[in-house]
């Protein structure tokens, strides 16, 4: 209106992030004890820091040809001894000549992973149809046997390709058998909801470790030859099976979230029991529990370490074998890092994946 006066706001030029690092940093210093803290951790930063950067960089030696000034006094980092051995820790044993099948290998599980989590393939005739192929390309390359492709038996499989292999099997067979579970122990028939119940609470009073071992050692004893089957074989289906028992408790609360309503509605609808899981239950289960369900996974893969105890060549046992012996022996800081840096972008990934599904719930 005409002769209205008219209120000018001051413009802030502060852009939210700025204003989040200012926050940040007072949040620091608030207090005389968050002070005192800040300050021994800088001072602590100042003092680590550079000398750390001299060694990982500055005076750190690249190249497997310069391997000598490794040796000189005031040498930084080794890094030489990644390009010199990174072969055996990322393939372990395999023969030197086929690393290229199990690179290939590899990336049709990594492959595989990465198409699982694009919504476009949630849908269980996708899923079946990308992890079946993945699995085929793998054995394929790995096994070989065909087109020309020399055999190569479990036995000579390590590195990073057997991490893999072992990580995508215990999902692959664990998921669906862990959904089996919850739904047994939730089963109103007494005797099916008992065994399923003391199947999983027993499995999980047990460390992986000790049911690994069992499964590669004691098992063999047990059993007669022609159902004692391969090793790794063995070990899959146990470190699966430990792995659904975690799993089926996940799944468990998620059916807990769900109002029971819901399920006396499908019914008065006529939905059988099948129909009311599949289509009314499991997909609000799915979406509830995914986040917690990427987090296992992540407590899954760093557990595949654990096959190193039991006689396998994983990614840790390679490392080892690259610094245990010739001209790299004492190197296995370097080395240690370099696999640890494999376990940080694959677990990084995975649990990065699952903070994009926790803010998306509405997916």
């Amino acid at each position: 209106m005409p002769g209205e006066a008219v209120s000018i706001q001051p413009v802030s030029f502060r852009s939210e992030p700025y204003r989040r690092i200012t926050d940040y940093v007072a949040n620091l210093f608030n207090s005389p004890l968050n002070s005192a803290i800040s300050i021994l951790v800088l001072a602590f930063l100042v003092w680590t820091v550079p000398p750390l950067v001299k060694w990982a960089f500055v005076d750190a030696v690249w190249t497997k040809e310069n391997a000598e000034l490794c040796r000189q006094p005031g040498a930084g980092a080794c890094w030489a001894v990644i390009e010199a051995r990174y072969r055996l820790i990322l393939f372990g044993v395999y023969p030197a000549d086929q690393h290229w099948r199990a690179a290939l290998a590899s990336l049709a599980i990594i492959a595989s992973g990465a198409m699982s989590c694009i919504p476009a393939f949630w849908t269980v005739t996708r899923i079946v149809a990308v992890w079946v192929a993945g699995f085929v390309i793998y054995l394929a390359l790995m096994f070989g046997g065909f087109g020309g492709l020399p055999h190569v038996s479990t036995t000579n499989w390590g590195g990073l390709a057997l991490t893999l292999f072992v990580f995508a099997s215990v999902i692959l067979l664990g998921m669906p058998l862990s959904l089996l579970l919850a739904m047994a122990r939730r089963s109103d028939m007494p005797v099916i909801s008992i065994i399923a119940g003391a199947a999983i609470d027993v499995t999980r009073c047990f460390p992986l470790l000790t049911i690994l071992f069992s499964a590669a050692v004691i098992l063999p004893v047990a059993l007669p030859d022609w159902l004692a089957g391969d090793k790794l074989y063995r070990v899959i289906a146990a470190f699966a099976f430990f792995f659904a028992c975690y799993q089926a408790e996940i799944w468990r609360g998620g059916y807990q979230i769900i109002d029971k309503g819901q399920s006396e509605a499908a019914s008065a609808l006529g939905l059988g029991y099948w129909q009311r899981e599949f289509l009314v239950l499991l997909p609000q289960v799915f979406r509830r529990m995914l986040p917690p369900t990427v987090n296992q996974f992540v407590i899954t893969f760093k557990d595949t370490s654990l096959v190193s105890i039991v006689g396998f060549f994983d990614i840790l046992a390679s490392t080892n074998a690259a610094v245990g012996t010739g001209e790299w022996t004492g190197y296995y800081v370097e080395a240690y890092i370099f696999a640890g840096l494999i376990y940080f972008v694959f677990v990084f990934t995975l649990s990065q994946y699952g903070a994009f599904l926790e803010r998306r719930r509405s997916f």
